[in-house]
């Protein structure tokens, strides 16, 4: 079973909405910010990868699913596992937790793609290296 990256962010006032609970779309937020924490745990460098590969990561899909609410000053883990590493994407499926509580479940596919064409590219071998090594 792959290995799980777990990151902790607090839901501040500007995540909710007007009923005080975190707004559906501010979970990609979460999501995101725990893809970027673990690229860098591993070693891996965003801004490395575009200056010195050209190389960029996009979200290709996203499909979530909702089951209880985070409220206001709530803190969550966000656990990320790799489900598929491919020779230009990732497949990833994330959590979030409050405690024992599953919050919010999500597969998220990203591709690598030439920053200076958008085109897919395979992903660069020493990123390549890192995730599968993960």
């Amino acid at each position: 079973m792959p290995s799980a990256f777990d990151w902790t962010v607090r839901v501040y006032y500007e995540d909710t909405d007007a009923g005080g609970i975190v707004f559906y779309a501010n979970y990609l937020k979460f999501f995101e910010r725990a893809r970027t924490e673990w690229l860098r745990a591993l070693g891996v460098g965003q801004q490395e990868l575009l200056d010195a590969e050209g190389a960029a990561f996009v979200v290709r899909s996203a499909a979530l699913d909702y089951h209880a609410p985070a409220r206001l000053d709530d803190v969550l883990t966000i656990r990320t596992v790799v489900d598929k590493l491919g020779a230009a994407s990732v497949r990833f499926v994330q959590q979030a937790w409050k405690g024992e509580l599953l919050l919010t479940s999500a597969s998220v596919k990203v591709g690598c793609v030439d920053l200076a064409t958008m085109r897919p590219r395979s992903l660069p071998a020493s990123a390549a290296d890192k995730m599968r090594a993960a």
